[in-house]
């Protein structure tokens, strides 16, 4: 056992110790014990002293801060009690007050252990293939760069590269993928998931703290660091119920001159289930969206992101997979698909422009053979020639093969979202290739699932409005900006936070950094760049758009919960108050609503903490 467990479990043992002598204390002024040789109760109050010890511990400590709590207006119950003689009254509320501490500590500590699960989900030892054979060594102590061995039915301790074998991966932990991934030679793989049926080799490129596993971890070991706005709302609402409680009990007496009806009034009201249960919401919320797949940096993002009305999307790497393909060849008649690609990879294997490397792949999925130049030339804006093998080969716009010699007019270029290039080899017009940024498969599930949470969706992004527009159509996206630069996506954050809009944006490179920073709240994608990842608030470890959604409801739903506990604390502790000052609540019926409604609100809280196949999974042996 931990050290902080043993601490946990010995912090156990004294409450219930304390809770068993007030019982017995309970027991023993009922039966009047002493009382024959002292007309003080003294065990009575010597257990009440005891019994109530952290109670009055937190009531002098935030007294000394000039902070009115609960501790400190149950203090004055209690004391008021004692004074009066009603012992066995004040016995009674410490041990409803102790009954309550230790299952609302129960029931805290659930929330914080299905955190700390997390940590014991990896492995603790890995399979790592050398040159001179295999050897079984501490996750701690590998490298990046060590090449794992993955056994079918284990987990996977690194996040890399699959490098040989294929299998199916459960990565729901991570992804929140349902059905398992497949994985093959190139294919990504998380830490903390499980292979299920083949085994294959990983070259780790991320270990412990770094791997997205880690990442989850870390931010929701920091999730209780993080005050959010509702948090503190939830603290001074505490403050002002003691305020009233104490205001109303001095009314109370001042017009009854009944000291029983006084304590019952200060009794009753509290807000502990609030100032409990706000935080114990939060964490949740924090440990569900962590589960699917997004990691929020801090309560008070979450509920940030409860209140978002408006979604800003980039789009390459955003709704896009970021990486670039050839859609389609059309070839003129006595051309081939197979020679406008060969004449447009010889080229372009030589430039640095982005379309480049679509060519490139088309070109080895072909198998097609790359000549090589004997002369290249970069025209920025605009293409890319070369000679090879006597003959000159242009690769570009129109107007570029025109200004070259080659008249492309009458060619139909139907590009829908896509880039098109044209091809010409030796004065001769070949056809054209027609480039494409794929959409995610999730990107229009995620957009109409925006929608129907009524949010507005806007579309930013630096490419042209004829690449840009189309796409935005496609999706139903409510607004589109095209061919901005980064600061005038950051004017344009700034002018919807201006006009009162709470906003949300999502993107993934260097160009986006500025404007997550500024937006409400900045999500990035997982395969974003790292100053991008840096600079957000929430990163999306699986680069699913429709994991946010479900993020967004999960704030919301934290959102709701919270404010139930905050009107039903109100309501309890009104409809209280005003008994208890008609004299319907006597002390010991008081403090049991008192403790019951602090519960049920707690409990209510509890409904946030994440359960399922990550916390079963983590006691699975390795």
């Amino acid at each position: 056992m931990s050290r902080q467990n043993q601490e946990t479990v010995g912090r156990y043992k004294i409450q219930v110790a304390r809770i068993l002598l007030v019982a017995l204390a309970i027991a023993a002024s009922w039966l009047e014990l002493w009382k024959s040789f002292a007309p003080f109760d003294i065990i009575a109050a010597a257990a009440t002293i005891v019994g109530g010890y952290p109670v009055f511990r937190e009531a002098v400590r935030n007294g000394l801060k000039r902070r009115m709590t609960m501790e400190l207006s149950m203090t004055i119950a209690l004391a008021a009690a004692m004074v009066l003689g009603e012992f066995f009254t004040a016995l009674v509320i410490v041990l409803f007050v102790l009954i309550a501490e230790l299952l609302e500590e129960l029931t805290v500590g659930r929330g914080r252990q299905a955190i700390k699960d997390l940590l014991e989900f990896l492995p603790q030892y890995a399979e790592v293939r050398t040159p001179d054979g295999a050897h079984h060594i501490r996750v701690d102590d590998l490298q990046v760069g060590d090449v794992v061995f993955i056994k079918p039915g284990t987990r996977i301790a690194v996040d890399g590269v699959v490098l040989k074998g294929r299998s199916s991966v459960d990565q729901s932990a991570i992804t929140g993928e349902s059905m398992p991934a497949e994985k093959r030679p190139g294919s990504l793989v998380y830490a903390g998931t499980i292979n299920q049926s083949g085994a294959f080799e990983v070259r780790a490129t991320s270990i412990g703290r770094e791997t997205a596993f880690g990442r989850i971890v870390e931010a929701v070991e920091h999730a209780e660091q993080s005050r959010a706005p509702i948090q503190k709302t939830a603290d001074r609402l505490a403050g002002y119920l003691v305020y009233f409680a104490v205001g109303c009990a001095a009314l109370t007496f001042a017009i009854t001159r009944d000291p029983r009806a006084t304590i019952s009034v200060i009794i009753v009201a509290g807000a502990c289930g609030i100032a409990v249960g706000t935080p114990l919401a939060i964490l949740g919320g924090i440990g569900q969206a962590a589960r699917q797949g997004a990691v929020v940096k801090g309560g008070l993002y979450l509920e940030v992101l409860s209140k978002v009305d408006t979604i800003v999307l980039d789009k390459t790497g955003t709704l896009t997979l970021g990486n670039p393909v050839v859609s389609s060849v059309v070839p003129l008649p006595g051309a081939t698909e197979r020679s406008v690609v060969e004449a447009a990879a010889i080229v372009e294997r030589h430039s640095e422009h982005p379309l480049a490397g679509a060519i490139i792949r088309k070109a080895a999925e072909l198998s097609l053979p790359v000549a090589e130049l004997e002369h290249f030339e970069y025209r920025p804006g605009k293409g890319v020639q070369g000679t090879a093998d006597g003959e000159e080969i242009l690769v570009g716009t129109h107007d570029f093969l025109m200004e070259s010699g080659v008249n492309p007019d009458g060619f139909v270029n139907p590009a829908a979202l896509s880039s098109s290039v044209l091809v010409a080899r030796g004065g001769r017009l070949l056809g054209s290739l027609h480039i494409e940024d794929v959409l995610r498969p999730e990107s229009a599930s995620a957009v109409a699932e925006f929608r129907k949470m009524g949010l507005r969706t806007i579309l930013l992004t630096g490419d042209d409005a004829s690449v840009a527009g189309p796409m935005a159509r496609h999706l139903a996206i409510d607004e589109m900006e095209a061919g901005l630069l980064p600061d005038e996506k950051l004017a344009r954050i700034q002018e919807l936070l201006r006009i009162g809009r709470t906003v949300a944006m999502v993107g993934d490179g260097v160009n986006d950094a500025p404007a997550l920073m500024q937006a409400s709240v900045g999500i990035a994608m997982g395969s974003g760049t790292d100053v991008t990842r840096e600079s957000s608030d929430i990163l999306l470890l699986g680069n699913d758009l429709l994991r946010l959604a479900e993020t967004l409801k999960i704030a919301r739903r934290c959102r709701r919960i919270i404010r139930q506990n905050f009107i039903g604390t109100l309501l309890v502790d009104g409809a209280g108050v005003g008994l208890a000052a008609f004299g319907f609540l006597n002390p010991l019926l008081a403090a049991l609503i008192h403790v019951g409604s602090e519960l049920a609100f707690t409990l209510n809280s509890t409904r946030m903490l994440p359960t399922g196949p990550m916390l079963r999974e983590s006691r699975l042996p390795d």
